[in-house]
């Protein structure tokens, strides 16, 4: 049975960052494939600065076209509503044994998901804490994500993985602010997502 990556996400631009990631962590893991999964209509995120589902799917799928381990899927496009992991998760379950790839923040929050303990029988939590944060496996707020979640502990050979992956010191945030002011996006982002935000005219103020 293939293993697969899920990567969710607004993706909103998709950026070096995350492409640095997914490699890194398709390699640790021995992954087969890498699918990146941009959100519809992410429930946890504000939608003043979103792109449009369209452009941020069109953006990944330029952005991971000369990987031959990455993909993206469009499932979350196809359903009505709020984009839950769970569906996802469920959508996906035949497609090889998943390992759901999530920020140490994400893991934090998974309570407040929609049915997290089933997520995390249908895949396996990949947790990787950000770069100068201060996560930590065994404090009172990850055990009791664990406990809740029914999960036994980081390290355990049936718990999540805590990956310390490498990192760039590069944000959503500020991509769209240089879109918005007309500034340069080189070396940040592949060159065919960059041409596509100056294409479409993505992030400017209306």
């Amino acid at each position: 049975m293939p293993t697969v990556g899920i990567f969710g996400g607004s993706f909103n631009p998709i950026h070096f960052g995350h492409l640095l990631l997914a490699d890194e962590l398709c390699e640790a893991l021995h992954l087969d494939r890498v699918l990146f999964v941009p959100a519809a209509v992410p429930p946890h995120k504000p939608a003043a600065e979103l792109a449009s589902a369209e452009h941020r799917y069109r953006m990944t799928v330029l952005a991971i076209r000369e990987h031959a381990r990455f993909a993206v899927s469009d499932i979350e496009l196809r359903r009505e509503g709020p984009s839950y992991t769970v569906d996802t998760l469920v959508a996906l379950k035949d497609e090889g044994a998943l390992h759901l790839l999530i920020g140490s923040d994400t893991f934090l929050d998974l309570l407040s998901w929609r049915e997290p303990r089933r997520v995390a029988r249908l895949a396996r939590l990949v947790v990787v804490p950000r770069t100068g944060g201060d996560f930590d496996p065994e404090a009172p707020a990850a055990q009791k994500v664990l406990h809740e979640l029914g999960l036994p502990p980081f390290g355990d050979v049936a718990g999540p993985v805590l990956y310390h992956a490498a990192s760039l010191p590069i944000s959503g945030s500020d991509l769209r602010r240089r879109a918005r002011e007309g500034r340069s996006l080189a070396f940040r982002m592949p060159e065919s997502v960059a041409a596509y935000i100056r294409e479409h005219g993505l992030y400017r103020a209306s």
